[in-house]
């Protein structure tokens, strides 16, 4: 056998064991092993069936995406599945850890499916821009029905073994040992083949199958895997077996190739090496389980809630009774509608709430391992609650703020402790969104900020670095984004088609509808924030400041870029907003000019391009990667366009530098190009 798997014999059941660590990927060399062992299965007469298992943690957690990007390497996957089912004799697939993705597909070539408690099960390869391409479109169907499988395969479902169990995608749940109760089982199918290309697919109504379709295009925004995995699903039932699994081969290969499925594979691999960081060298994290969160508010009781949700126990700190009562009731209002809707079972929440305790003492934050202040964003009051936080707070116990722009080595003077002073930047709300930013202050030690990243990778969140500077990397880099689309505003484009063109780019939500969501009020602080410092010759767009001159600060007053009049279903266009834009530009004596959206897009790119180069040469990001899964994560950037530096790592350093003296000219005095060397060069 190979180095990556070895077969055990016991009795007449060949133990196949799959040893390709860390996620035991299906890499060519386990391929490989795999047709050596099943040959040795079919002709060895000694050997009645087998057992697939894997080594480690886990069954197999996917395919080695890094061999989808390159030439096809035999043997592949379906001619593995194809010589289980021709092998004549049965095959155990024993599942535990996660069996996704090509994993999958391989034990659904087996016979039967044992899984142990706490196996997940899926096919994600659409969320890579992808179908499966070893059966899952063709034997998932056979197993749970066309509409069932559509909505499994086009959301990238995870299912956990009870429930498939009773989806019958496994046979059984093994309570015991795994291996025993598998070798058992291939001795129970002595003799038979139970091959899931055999089965029909069941029959379904066709209004069902289209409302899948639909509910499947419309979450998947109708990128092109999600509607040919359902084609090649709603096909199952049509054409036979053989004829199918050639179809969806054909199109995985069209689309493993695809700009967009290189696009999905960057972001996964930047995602996955978040939170490591060889810079921090071998520091250690410090234990955390007591977490207290000072501020009651909304900022403060979403980071609660994420801290409850990851096990720890929760100070929440006010120096409000009001203000706290609010907050608690706020936390608990949001359990008791994950119960309602059926998304946490009651005791799961009674447990987090059990771990909720609220007051008004500071010195209850002597307990705490980490602290963590989610107070007004204000340097002045920030620096007051951390020189009552270093009176009270035990030593070694890591100071965390929650601030998303000032200058944390400002907040951390306020102590005797800069050492244990980092930022963790969340973003709103902060239950929900995966973002984390890690910020490092100039004497910020590196087993405090390794501690920040471990939790953040418990939160369940992607942790990123950076370090500290005016919006860190995320609100510097939309600042940047914003700024050139108000320099459009200027130009002759209005906020409406500005949002719609980057809209159909991909973006959730454009710039100004953002705005008005957030509150133009916040934007408006941080530039007057910077009002001193600011390059006098630099261009300056005043309209965002009109607006907030006449009491547009957004939703929260009706009206901001755009009118929110009372039943309305979302942002109205204003023609008061126009006048104003107009006069601000007959007072600057501009002629509008027609921008188009291709224009819009482009210079949006460019402007959070040019910035990641600033960002990366000031050492502000670490890795050029990095900026992707900010964007991505954190502000709506389309996952399946990569993000901005691979987009501009796929324009080509060429075409990237006369776009970037084509945006200088536009952008005027003022601005500065970055170095897109640090982008285009890729790291390691």
């Amino acid at each position: 056998m190979t180095a990556r798997l070895h077969l055990e014999r016991e009795g007449g059941i060949a133990v196949i064991v799959i040893n390709n660590p860390p996620i035991n990927a299906g890499s060519a060399a386990v391929r490989q092993g795999l047709m050596a062992s099943l040959e040795t299965l079919r002709t060895d007469d000694a050997l009645e069936g087998a057992v697939l298992m894997g080594a480690g943690s886990t069954f197999i957690a996917g395919s080695d995406l890094r061999e989808f990007g390159q030439p096809i390497t035999e043997p592949q996957l379906p001619a593995v599945i194809a010589a289980i089912e021709a092998c004549g004799k049965p095959v155990v697939a024993a599942l535990h850890g996660a069996a996704l993705g090509g994993g999958f597909e391989l034990a659904l070539g087996c016979d039967a499916r044992l899984a142990a408690p706490g196996t997940v099960i899926g096919l994600p390869e659409v969320t890579l821009g992808i179908i499966p391409g070893a059966g899952g479109t063709q034997r998932l169907p056979r197993i749970v029905g066309i509409p069932r499988a559509i909505r499994m395969i086009c959301s990238g479902e995870r299912m956990a073994a009870a429930a498939a169990l009773e989806a019958g995608l496994i046979d059984q749940i093994a309570s015991g040992n795994l291996r025993n109760a598998a070798v058992a089982y291939a001795r129970l199918l002595k003799g038979s083949k139970h091959r899931v290309r055999d089965r029909p697919v069941p029959e379904a109504q066709t209004a069902e199958v289209t409302e899948a379709a639909n509910a499947a295009l419309k979450a998947g925004k109708r990128r092109p895997a999600v509607q040919a995995a359902i084609d090649a699903i709603t096909k199952a039932a049509v054409v036979g077996i053989d004829q199918g699994l050639a179809n969806e081969r054909a199109v995985f290969q069209d689309l493993r190739v695809s700009r967009e499925a290189f696009a999905l594979r960057h972001q996964f691999f930047a995602e996955r090496d978040s939170a490591k960081y060889p810079s921090l060298g071998d520091a250690t994290p410090c234990t955390t389980e007591h977490v207290a969160v000072i501020g009651a508010g909304t900022m403060g009781s979403g980071i609660a809630i994420a801290m409850l949700d990851a096990g720890y126990c929760v100070l929440l700190l006010e120096q409000d009774a009001a203000a706290l009562a609010r907050g608690a009731e706020r936390i608990q209002a949001h359990y008791a509608a994950r119960v309602q809707g059926g998304k946490l079972k009651p005791d799961a929440a009674a447990a987090c709430e059990a771990r909720l305790q609220t007051s008004l003492d500071w010195d209850q934050l002597a307990s705490a391992d980490l602290i963590i202040e989610a107070v007004f964003e204000a340097l002045d009051v920030k620096r007051q609650v951390f020189a009552r936080i270093d009176a009270v707070a035990r030593p070694g116990a890591v100071l965390a703020s929650n601030t998303s722009y000032l200058d944390l080595d400002a907040i951390a003077a306020a102590t005797t402790r800069p050492q244990d002073v980092i930022g963790l930047h969340f973003f709103s709300p902060a239950n929900v969104m995966k973002l984390l930013e890690v910020v490092r202050g100039k004497l910020t030690a590196p087993d405090a900020l390794a501690t920040g990243l471990a939790v953040g990778k418990r939160l369940k969140k992607l942790p990123v670095l950076t370090g500290n500077a005016f919006g860190f990397i995320g609100n510097r880099l939309y600042a940047a984004y914003r700024s050139q689309c108000e320099f459009m505003l200027d130009e002759g484009a209005w906020p409406e088609q500005v949002d719609a063109a980057l809209q159909i780019f991909g973006f959730a939500m454009g710039p100004f509808a953002v705005g008005d969501l957030s509150g133009l009020d916040i934007a408006w602080r941080m530039r007057q924030a910077q009002a001193a410092t600011r390059d006098p010759s630099a261009r300056y767009v005043h309209i965002p400041d009109r607006l907030c001159e006449a009491g547009r600060l957004g939703r929260k007053t009706g009206a901001g870029y755009y009118s929110y009049p009372e039943g309305s279903k979302g942002p109205q266009v204003d023609k008061a907003v126009h006048d104003l834009i107009a006069q601000c530009r007959a007072d600057k004596g501009l002629t509008p000019r027609t921008i188009s959206d291709e224009e819009i897009v482009r210079r949006v790119l460019l402007a959070i391009v040019n910035e990641a180069a600033l960002l990366m040469g000031e050492g502000v990001a670490e890795r050029a990667t990095d900026v992707d899964v900010v964007l991505v994560n954190g502000f709506g950037f389309p996952r399946w366009e990569g993000g901005p530096v691979f987009w501009a790592r796929d324009r080509g350093a060429a075409a990237l530098q006369g776009d970037m003296a084509w945006l200088a000219e536009l952008c005027g005095p003022g601005f500065v190009a970055g170095d897109l060397r640090h982008l285009i060069e890729h790291e390691g």
